[in-house]
């Protein structure tokens, strides 16, 4: 009987599930529209200059939980030391901006490069490591990248950091804090990014990430290069994170080591994996929820790595797959080329 009752239960929730998102499918497009209009319209209702950076902070982890998400979250590479790309996207975007005077679009995309080439550098000889080694690893790249920021003082200042970052600015008009430019350039990065993995997830790199997480055995015996895709999915992760650091060293206009410390890569994975690895809507609620956490318990301020570590041993241990993080029960729609070679082959047949 409380077998029944079980398979009942699941089967409530499964359809619950579908039901909800056929709701989101079929009205996706009015839900798209008028969450931009709530977006957009936010600045409007006089929200003081705290809640707005709290908003401009929740976009930032976002996409810094988006990047890793490629990687964790649809590969199954775990990575510890994002904090590295956050800080060489920040680093390289400011020194451009500061010494050279590129623009904060040019910078940027310099900046996330850079980030992108160095995922390369440590995604090669890391292939063969998988779990806790590769962690080990990535960890102690990005406890390698804080050390030389600390310690090149020619290039970085060393300790004391970078100050007086140019903000970005778009036709001469700077974009500030104050005028809510910084606020509407978020949204605009966090929009293409969340676009981005979209679309890649959805391609056939996408299902090639999610074939190396499931099995990567039956990956290769399927002939997908799993070598190349471990390796394009730290670059591609590497290069969104190295984004959402060139925008944090504008918006913030001050940056140093500390900034992104093996904490920061804490917070990224606990966004993930409270959010859902391998959704992208569980990156905007995990960021939500850890970032503007702090705020409201600032009594527990010197705790709050122990509150992060007590949620990651909650969820691992109730809830695995995150919050946001159900399997989709919607039909799976085949890509307009492989649905193209089935009609031939069935029309054939």
């Amino acid at each position: 009987m409380s077998k029944i009752n079980t398979t009942n239960t699941t089967t409530n929730k499964k359809s619950a599930i579908f039901e909800m998102e056929k709701f989101i499918e079929k009205y996706k497009l009015p839900i798209g529209i008028v969450s931009a209009v709530v977006l957009i319209a936010l600045p409007l209702l006089g929200l003081s200059q705290y809640i707005m950076r709290i908003l401009i902070m929740i976009g930032i982890y976002s996409m810094l939980g988006m990047g890793l998400n490629i990687l964790t979250g649809y590969t199954g590479q775990v990575s510890l030391g994002h904090a590295g790309f956050y800080a060489i996207g920040a680093y390289c975007s400011a020194l451009l901006s500061l010494k050279f005077g590129f623009n904060f679009i040019i910078a940027a995309l310099l900046g996330a490069s850079l980030a992108a080439i160095c995922g390369l550098l440590l995604g090669l000889p890391t292939l063969r490591l998988k779990g806790t080694y590769l962690s080990i690893v990535t960890l102690g790249f990005g406890e390698i990248v804080k050390m030389v920021l600390m310690n090149w003082d020619k290039v970085t200042n060393g300790t004391l950091g970078l100050k007086n970052i140019p903000r970005p600015s778009l036709f001469g008009f700077e974009l500030t804090l104050s005028n809510n430019g910084i606020y509407y350039m978020m949204l605009a990065l966090v929009a293409l990014v969340t676009v981005s993995c979209i679309v890649i997830i959805r391609s056939k790199i996408g299902r090639a990430f999610l074939s190396i997480k499931e099995d990567e055995l039956a990956a290769t015996m399927m002939g997908i290069k799993t070598t190349r895709y471990k390796v394009l999915a730290f670059v591609i992760s590497a290069f969104i994170t190295g984004i959402a650091g060139a925008f944090y060293a504008s918006m913030i206009s001050f940056i140093d080591p500390n900034s992104f410390t093996f904490d920061t890569s804490t917070l990224i994975i606990s966004i993930v994996i409270l959010g859902g690895m391998g959704t992208i809507r569980g990156m905007f609620l995990g960021s939500a929820i850890l970032i503007s956490f702090p705020e409201v318990s600032r009594f527990l301020m010197d705790y709050r790595f122990v509150v992060y570590g007590l949620i990651l041993i909650l969820m691992m241990r109730f809830r695995p797959q995150g919050v946001l993080g159900w399997k989709s029960q919607m039909p799976y729609k085949f890509p307009k080329l492989a649905r193209k070679a089935m009609d031939k082959t069935e029309a054939k047949a």
